[in-house]
């Protein structure tokens, strides 16, 4: 076991971290699929430390990365624009700029989601496509410290519409193979144990900042477990073993594209 994966935060899923390989697979398959559909002048918000870029800026005719904390091997990325920048607010961005915006696994960060997709529609170009995954609450595990809110279905597609016409959205889940939901349940299971010495129910009644190290460290070490216990299981999933189809409620992320 490496330091990085002793030491890495649980928030967002580390690709050097064996025991982080079923989230980091789930989360890098949107990238996957996005490379399908990504042309033009790209905009990617939230880019962390670009693991998709690779699969997305060869697509593009320009690729604009934006986020809180660039990567700092930035020259490895090749023709990429990187800036560091906070969001909701995209300054100094123009109207009608972007054919593609890419938003994954973000808006549920952000305290203002109302602004930031008004400001992705700013930005869109006419015809242009938001692409924008986050967790689906009904399939979380525990409280997310680091996530302002997650949404249910009904509050997803309400807020998303409220910015998009419905003829323009395709409401995408992400899904998981037998394989996956195997470890999905028996991750549940873990971290079912790990609730029963919270005695006093603090998980809910910590607030957030003082949640975060908690959070961290328990998961690390869950996650951890789960690989030491079932390490074939967790080493061989793959992006093969997620797909994508209209969301139902039982979908692990939603998949949104949603055309200005």
């Amino acid at each position: 076991m490496g330091i990085l994966e002793k030491i890495y935060t649980a928030e967002r899923a580390n690709e050097r971290a064996v025991s982080d390989t079923p989230v980091f697979m789930r989360q890098l398959f949107a990238y996957v699929q996005a490379s399908k559909e990504v042309s033009g002048v790209v905009l990617e918000i939230g880019c962390g430390e670009g693991y998709g870029i690779k699969w997305l800026s060869p697509k593009a005719q320009r690729y604009v990365a934006i986020d809180k904390h660039i990567p700092l091997n930035q020259e490895n990325f090749g023709k990429v624009e990187f800036l560091q920048r906070e969001v909701p607010l995209l300054r100094d961005m123009a109207d009608d700029q972007f054919d593609v915006v890419i938003c994954f696994q973000l808006i549920e960060h952000i305290r203002d989601d109302r602004t930031l997709l008004s400001e992705i529609r700013r930005v869109l170009a006419p015809g242009g496509k938001l692409l924008l995954t986050t967790p689906n609450r009904s399939q979380s595990l525990s409280r997310n410290p680091y996530h302002m809110r997650e949404y249910d279905t009904p509050e997803f597609r309400s807020l998303i519409l409220d910015y998009f016409d419905a003829s323009k959205v395709y409401f995408g889940g992400v899904y998981g193979d037998e394989r996956v939901m195997e470890y999905h349940e028996k991750n549940r299971r873990s971290v079912e144990k790990f609730r029963r010495f919270d005695l006093f129910g603090l998980e809910r009644r910590l607030p957030a900042s003082l949640l975060q190290i908690p959070y961290d460290l328990l998961n690390r070490l869950n996650r951890i477990g789960l690989k030491k216990a079932n390490g074939e299981l967790v080493t061989q999933i793959t992006t093969e073993n997620y797909f994508l189809r209209e969301m139902d409620g039982h979908q692990l992320d939603f998949y949104c594209r949603a055309a200005k």
